[in-house]
């Protein structure tokens, strides 16, 4: 794979490691600007809510640009937002940087999936996306576990600078890296299949109306609805490991850990498979995916199965939500600049979605289990949606 893939990968290292790294630094940060653990955790959906939004509105703005110049400067807007974070006092303002983080980061991972699939052959788009996606599951393993570490021995501050000098190397191994080509649509006006207005003003009418074809939109549902069932269970873990396994909290990063081993496990498999074999994930990650939520509901009580368990939906889910974006940008080939922003948008509506129906069922009778037994639902709706049509699925150009 070529080298600036695994410079992407850095950069969404960086970033998977503050969309998730709140989580073990929220009781510092509310008590540090005299706020409720309840009131600070506002910045989660905040962030959440701005890359949901934030990757097809960014994508749309950055589309003129070349790609290396829309993630350098995506890229440092990201540092530059986390850099004010850290040395603010008000919560207001905190939470401001938490949304241009998030649209800088959805804007990035947009142009970044885009930019991944035009660095290979046209037939190798999975394993091209399966590098940078792998910086997510990465920040999952280590970058979470090592800021909520950070903020525990020098303060929640620390870990966003962290963040924030985390981006500079990965500007510049683009910067450096990064071949300096011309935005894919300005290509295509030079070869003359670029569609405008006849004014020469860029055909953003045309790539947009490929969100009317009804075999984006399935591979967009399902792979939404896959990723709310991902972050509906990885994000009410905590509970499980401590409340119904009975294990310190201690283990709670354990258990993080073995999700995100199993996670680059699952999208490693996808690259391999998701071009060519797209069928086979499906069908069977798809059943066993529905099968493993409601097992790990039923044997949580056992921390052996439940951390085994946690590990395999880990590698499932991900493997499956790797699968069925490379099929949007498939399916989106006809819109070159902005295919990566629909995936991006897919993936962030699940993980906005997921966690809220996810909240609603702790209250219910299930308790800490019921994100669980969501999850499960979620699976269950996204394979009821793909059953009749999975001949959409498995067609190999988006096109055909």
């Amino acid at each position: 794979m070529p080298l600036p893939l695994y410079l992407l990968a850095l950069a969404v290292f960086a970033m998977g490691t503050s969309e998730f790294m709140l989580a073990g630094l929220l009781p510092d940060l509310a008590a540090d600007l005299h706020v409720s653990v309840a009131t600070a955790g506002q910045l989660g959906p905040a962030f959440a809510i701005g890359m949901a939004a934030g990757a097809p509105m960014m994508a749309a703005l950055t589309r003129t640009w070349p790609a290396r110049t829309s993630l350098l400067g995506l890229l440092l807007a990201f540092a530059a937002a986390h850099a004010t974070g850290a040395t603010t006092t008000s919560l207001p303002l905190l939470c401001a940087t938490r949304v241009l983080a998030a649209l800088a980061c959805a804007g990035f991972l947009a142009v970044a999936l885009t930019t991944a699939a035009t660095l290979v052959a046209p037939d190798r788009k999975g394993r091209a996306l399966a590098v940078p996606l792998s910086g997510t599951t990465l920040a999952t393993i280590a970058g979470v576990p090592a800021g909520a570490a950070l903020g525990t021995l020098l303060g929640w501050r620390a870990t966003f600078w962290a963040v924030a000098a985390l981006c500079l190397p990965a500007a510049a191994g683009l910067l450096h890296g990064l071949p300096a080509r011309p935005a894919p649509h300005a290509a295509g006006r030079s070869n003359g299949t670029d569609r405008s207005n006849g004014t020469g003003e860029p055909a953003l009418r045309t790539e947009l109306a490929q969100l009317r074809r009804p075999r984006l939109l399935l591979a967009m549902a399902l792979g939404a609805l896959v990723n709310a069932a991902t972050f509906a269970g990885f994000t009410f873990l905590a509970p499980v490991v401590t409340d119904t396994a009975g294990l310190d909290r201690l283990w709670i990063p354990v258990a993080l850990v073995f999700f995100g081993a199993g996670s680059l496990l699952g999208v490693t498999a996808a690259g391999r498979l998701a071009d060519h074999r797209p069928g086979l994930v499906l069908a069977t990650g798809g059943p066993l995916l529905l099968t493993g939520w409601p097992a790990l509901a039923l044997l949580a009580d056992e921390p052996a199965a439940l951390l085994a368990l946690v590990f395999v939906q880990g590698a499932l889910s991900f493997a499956l939500g790797a699968t069925l974006i490379t099929r949007v940008l498939y399916e989106a080939s006809a819109a070159p600049t902005m295919a990566g922003s629909y995936a991006t948008a897919a993936l962030n509506t699940g993980a906005t979605a997921g966690p809220l129906l996810a909240a609603t069922t702790l209250g219910t009778t299930a308790g800490p289990l019921g994100p669980l037994w969501a999850s499960a639902l979620l699976v269950l709706l996204a394979l009821l949606l793909a059953v009749p049509l999975r001949g959409v699925l498995t067609a190999r150009r988006g096109g055909a």
